[in-house]
């Protein structure tokens, strides 16, 4: 959809309207979501000037047909093949018009005064590159919406429980700054992909995202650059965007095994964790990240194969499981080095 916004001189001098926000959507086998979605947004998006994106990622469901029927207005990209949510998202980027670009999931459904708070934040504190907000889920469950970046030691407490555990611990907690009031804004590392507004200026600075991450940690690694690049990146929980989560990796079929982290495909969050971990860490830190993890769960495995019990012998089957994967995982990116052909 498009709508009035400020008007901008092109090159060959003419005007064009230039919205306040392009809001981008990835589709992927989420048709009747996605029909809430984009509704929810047009009734919500109060004063903001914006226009629609949607990048159909090669869906089976219809979700194509059902845009270019039902919301004639918005700007449809129909991919052919699965470009990731990176690749899709770079569809999108490269025809915004907007002052800002939102990334908005097709299971994520903004809260009145969400988009127009994004905009007004933004344009307040021209330092911050990207921000986001407190993300809830169905029944008003907070959801990690303000991260710290990934290293070995935070992966561990993860994976070791202790975060769970420990959740008001400023070092157990770190992870997803569990210790943290919710409702206090704060300056943060990394922020989900469900909902996050990007200054247009800061995303051409830096380029778009990284397309090796096919799916998973391509947030996190624009986030990184972003603070690299001398940007802030903000969490403002007055913002609320209600996120299911997980919609389209539940359609996806073959990928080596979910996580029981609900519809996380493993193999390849593993493949994308390499990536990240040598693009930003090197050698060393992707062998460090591999080893932490398939450590960890050789250890489990060993530790539950010899009880009788069902449960602790399903532990030891399910970490064996994810022991081979890492492997494989670290064999098909060459160590971190290369993304495997796409689509995954």
């Amino acid at each position: 959809m498009r709508i009035q916004g400020d008007q901008n001189a092109s090159a060959d001098g003419s005007t064009e309207t230039r919205p306040d926000a392009s809001i981008v959507v990835v589709s992927f086998n989420t048709r009747d979501m996605l029909r809430d979605c984009l509704n929810t947004l047009m009734e919500r998006a109060g004063n903001v000037t914006y226009e629609v994106i949607v990048v159909d990622n090669a869906s089976r469901d219809t979700s194509s047909e059902m845009i270019a029927e039902e919301f004639p207005d918005v700007v449809l990209i129909r991919s052919e093949e699965n470009l990731g949510f990176a690749g899709a998202n770079n569809r999108g980027f490269e025809i915004a018009r907007g002052r800002y670009v939102v990334l908005l999931n097709s299971d994520a459904f903004i809260e009145e005064g969400a988009l127009p708070l994004s905009v007004q934040k933004m344009d307040e504190q021209p330092r911050v590159g990207l921000a986001s907000g407190r993300l809830v889920g169905r029944n008003g469950e907070w959801q990690p919406s303000a991260r710290m970046f990934p290293s070995v030691t935070n992966e561990l407490l993860t994976l070791s429980g202790l975060r769970d555990r420990y959740p008001h611990s400023r070092f157990f907690g770190r992870m997803d700054r569990t210790w943290a009031d919710p409702l206090e804004p704060a300056e943060v590392d990394w922020v989900p992909g469900a909902y996050s507004i990007i200054r247009r200026e800061a995303l051409e600075a830096i380029g778009y995202f990284d397309r090796r991450f096919f799916l998973y940690y391509e947030e996190v690694d624009l986030c990184l650059r972003l603070k690299e690049a001398g940007y802030q990146l903000w969490y403002w929980p007055d913002i609320v965007v209600l996120h299911i989560g997980g919609e389209s990796a539940r359609t996806v079929e073959n990928a080596g095994g979910m996580s029981n982290a609900g519809a996380q495909l493993t193999l390849w969050r593993m493949r994308s964790a390499l990536l990240y971990h040598r693009k930003h860490h090197g050698y060393t830190g992707a062998l460090a990240a591999m080893a932490a993890e398939a450590g960890f769960h050789q250890i489990r495995a060993w530790k539950n194969r010899g009880s009788d019990d069902p449960v602790a012998q399903g532990k030891a089957q399910e970490s064996q499981t994810i022991v081979g994967l890492i492997r494989r995982a670290w064999d098909e990116t060459g160590g971190g080095r290369n993304s495997p052909p796409q689509p995954w």
